[in-house]
């Protein structure tokens, strides 16, 4: 079937980076900077460190809405945090989530220039879905990549208030588009939240590109194709034009 868009995660498939540290020492730094020493860095480090935990564990809720980049902050950094830190902090939640979703080694794909070329050579119109902390980082890296200009939509949950498996972020991508869901391609690298959205949502085709940074998280339901990267993509949809 000839795919009347493709929908693509960020990480992982776009792009991927090694695990880095829940607590970035730059981070760290800007935030201690920041509070003016109402906090030590141990203290900052041991809050970011716990709260990504907590965060993590609340995004594994199976139909999850999405918090705002203030509620993450509010709901698992700031607790115990004495006021004169609050304040600040409070005031630069969009430039700290920013910095937190950063990742400094994020490295393309391979392959993945050469699978978007492919589709807009075949007049295939592209999409980002993805869960994040802060979309305008992935924008940014996209364009600074080269490669933002072959998305006609992006979606991502901090602006969409809802995350992956929530089907609501597909329907985004594809009512922005002004297409069904059932002509469109979904391409992400794990199954429990990609592929499970991609069935929720009712897309004709899940494909699967496993990631080494998801691959020791829990299964789920199979996908219609798998593809190592960018250039197994790029030759699924030479075979399906």
């Amino acid at each position: 079937m000839r795919p009347a868009a493709i929908l693509l995660d960020f990480g992982g498939v776009l792009a991927d980076a090694p695990p880095q540290r829940t607590a970035p020492p730059g981070l760290v730094l800007r935030i201690f900077n920041l509070v003016h020493g109402a906090l030590t860095p141990g203290e900052i480090q041991r809050s970011l460190t716990d709260g990504a935990v907590a965060y993590r564990a609340w995004r594994d809720e199976d139909w999850p809405d999405e918090l705002s980049q203030g509620e993450v902050w509010e709901r698992f950094i700031l607790p115990g945090w004495p006021p004169a830190a609050q304040v600040p902090v409070r005031g630069a939640v969009r430039k700290l989530s920013y910095e937190w979703a950063w990742r400094d080694k994020w490295a393309l794909r391979p392959g993945i220039p050469e699978a978007l070329q492919a589709a807009a050579d075949a007049g295939i119109p592209l999409a980002v879905v993805s869960n994040t902390l802060s979309g305008a980082a992935h924008r940014d890296f996209l364009d600074k990549a080269g490669l933002g200009h072959f998305f006609a939509v992006q979606v991502y949950s901090d602006e969409a208030g809802v995350r992956k498996p929530n089907p609501q972020m597909i329907w985004n991508a594809t009512d922005e588009l002004g297409l069904p869901p059932e002509a469109c391609w979904f391409v992400g690298d794990t199954p429990r939240r990609d592929v499970v959205c991609a069935r929720r949502a009712g897309v004709g085709r899940a494909v699967l590109m496993p990631s080494a940074r998801t691959s020791l998280e829990p299964a789920g339901p199979d996908a219609d194709d798998v593809v190592e990267d960018g250039f197994g993509l790029r030759m699924l949809l030479e075979k399906n034009l």
